[in-house]
């Protein structure tokens, strides 16, 4: 298993990352431990989770992902071999804190609750699930600034996250579903105030979203602030098995139709391409789509997630696969023909 620094943290992850939303939703206590047992035996030392897991959100649910971790970082013997990340969540889902905020206090009580939850200490790495301020996040498109709004100043959220750092309730910050200004004006406050600097980004890549490219990619590079891609398959879709209308018993687009970001008539044509490539070459779709995350160069760890031992073997088996120049061109003509369809 290959490994990628965090930032500048001195934090080495392994490529892989053990992406959790499912547990506590399609997976059980014990499900969820078989999957982070054979995740660590496979070499992946890195798993994250968030409070507002699992997914979809609920009130009934929220914390229990947070809670199947801690349960199985407490039978283990050791706690310092893995690196856990978690997230606070942004605004919008009132059964969190009646309406969670990036404030002092808001971010004081949530890693008091997810550390209770997890059953440990600390966290490596606790990052923004979404910014409180208006901008282009989870597939929204289109621009309209809101004079009116009333987000904690960003100032204020790292001065909250540096006391945590101080406190040693996280080592490393990031932000997750953010913008090149986002992370920009976060570096900028940091350097200039002596606040933390953020070591990551998790946001959305995959072959049918390459949007990381335009921007943040750079800001990855210069910067030191990889990504943490999450949906690299696009909820499954890249696997084939949603092609030509089909919704297999148990799949998360089957049971779960609020889902529609990566489903619309041109990530399906995109996606039959990316499978047919595949094909043609001997390859598993899924692995392919994984390996092409898995192969760029501003990528920190590639967040996989399964809800079968054979979904997680197959992605497990991505971090072997190289993919050779001729699948890589006809990767990139459907990407030329048909750019970021499910953006």
């Amino acid at each position: 298993m290959q490994t990628r620094p965090l930032g500048d943290t001195g934090i080495e992850v392994s490529r892989l990352c053990l992406g959790t939303m499912t547990f506590g939703e399609q997976n059980s206590e014990a499900e969820a431990h078989e999957q982070l047992d054979r995740a660590v035996a496979f070499g992946i030392n890195f798993i994250d989770t968030a409070e507002m897991y699992p997914v979809p959100p609920k009130a009934d649910t929220q914390g229990r992902t947070e809670a199947f971790v801690g349960s199985w970082l407490k039978r283990r013997s050791t706690r310092d071999d893995v690196i856990i990340a978690t997230k606070a969540a942004g605004p919008g889902l009132e059964h969190i804190r009646g309406g969670p905020r990036l404030t002092r206090e808001h971010l004081h009580q949530a890693i008091d609750e997810s550390l209770a939850r997890l059953q440990t200490d600390y966290v490596d790495l606790y990052q923004l699930h979404w910014p409180e301020r208006k901008t282009n996040f989870f597939g929204r498109l289109g621009y309209e600034h809101d004079a009116q709004e009333d987000a904690t100043p960003l100032e204020e959220t790292l001065a909250a996250l540096k006391e945590l750092v101080d406190a040693g309730k996280t080592r490393a910050i990031g932000l997750s579903n953010d913008t090149p200004w986002g992370v920009m004006r976060a570096l900028h406050l940091a350097d200039t105030f002596g606040l933390p600097r953020v070591a990551s980004i998790q946001n959305p890549y995959s072959l049918l979203n390459r949007t990381f490219e335009v921007g943040l990619a750079e800001v990855a590079h210069r910067e030191r602030v990889g990504l943490l891609a999450y949906s690299p398959l696009a909820f499954g879709m890249l696997s084939g098995k949603y092609l030509n209308g089909a919704r297999p018993a148990g799949a998360r687009l089957t049971r779960f139709e609020r889902f529609q970001r990566y489903s619309n008539p041109l990530a399906e044509e995109a996606t039959s391409a990316y499978v047919q490539i595949a094909r043609d070459h001997g390859l598993d779709p899924a692995r392919m789509a994984l390996a092409y995350v898995n192969s760029r160069p501003f990528l920190t760890s590639n967040i996989i997630g399964a809800t079968t031992k054979e979904q997680l073997e197959s992605n497990l088996a991505s971090e072997s696969l190289r993919l050779d120049a001729e699948v890589l061109e006809a990767i990139e003509a459907v990407h030329r023909r048909i750019p970021n369809p499910a953006s």
